[in-house]
């Protein structure tokens, strides 16, 4: 009978903790809109983050996107081989890389770098309490802190996304000039025929989406961070783990819209 209670306080316990982090989130992301909008609005400290999040992380995104096309070209090839369709190969490419693969791949890229960056960051000056020491000096800690950080992972990941897209199709060139001798000019046709401008579209909008989601994760986790050093590490582990985990929610909701709006 004890051991019924106390299974039965402990999932009471649990489910209580679970709905008020989710009302402790949703009043975080609120704030943000509405500090978002009111001046000041930090501008040199939206750009130096933007050069911290975007212009540091080209060299792993160029690397993973260029090897993503060279490897989805590779193993997509033996598959149109057997149909004899192999000259779909570049507009197969566009499809994947454009629509999905760029912006899911970027997104979960600086969810594990920018997100943990972020949350580590962020966890440490709340755990030596200098965000309290920037409230006593008259500073909007949030505002300086969180809705620059955020703004400029909303502005940097969707950039991210459309390079890591270009260098992936780069990538699928190279393996396909290899294979069939095929011209640029020629490659870049067939890749983009199908490729309509919501296809476009959409893929900035996800990428967007997924920056806000990036940022607001890894600030959240990091401003409210607890217990020291430990807390910290905990902060930027959460971070990442939740930042992919809602990247992959995400994309199967704007697919389905997507797909909602291309049939209406």
């Amino acid at each position: 009978m004890q051991k019924t209670n106390l299974k039965k306080y402990i999932f009471s316990k649990g489910v209580d903790q679970y709905f008020a982090d989710v009302y402790k989130a949703s009043l975080f992301i609120v704030r943000f809109f509405k500090e978002a909008v009111r001046p000041p609005f930090h501008i040199r400290e939206i750009i130096n983050h933007c050069f911290e999040i975007g212009l540091k992380s080209l060299p792993l995104i160029t690397l993973t996107g260029f090897i993503i096309g060279i490897v989805f070209t590779k193993q997509s090839r033996p598959a149109l081989e057997d149909f004899g369709a192999t000259a779909l190969l570049p507009s197969l490419i566009g499809i994947a890389i454009v629509k999905a693969m760029g912006a899911l791949v970027t997104a979960l890229i600086c969810a594990g770098k920018v997100g943990s960056g972020i949350g580590a960051e962020l966890g440490s000056m709340k755990v030596t309490e200098q965000i309290e020491a920037m409230e006593v000096s008259a500073i909007n800690p949030f505002k300086y802190l969180v809705v620059t950080r955020v703004i400029a992972t909303a502005i940097s990941v969707p950039v991210l996304a459309l390079y890591c897209s270009l260098v992936a199709m780069l990538g699928s060139y190279v393996n396909v000039n290899a294979n069939e001798a095929t011209s640029f000019i020629t490659f870049i046709q067939n890749a983009f025929s199908t490729i309509q401008f919501l296809d476009i579209f959409t893929s900035v909008t996800k990428s967007i989406l997924f920056g806000l989601t990036i940022g607001l994760v890894g600030c959240y986790k990091g401003y409210n961070a607890t217990q020291g050093t430990r807390g910290v590490g905990k902060a930027a582990n959460q971070a990442v783990v939740l930042a992919m985990f809602l990247v992959f929610i995400e994309e199967m909701i704007v697919v389905q819209v997507y797909n909602w709006i291309r049939l209406y």
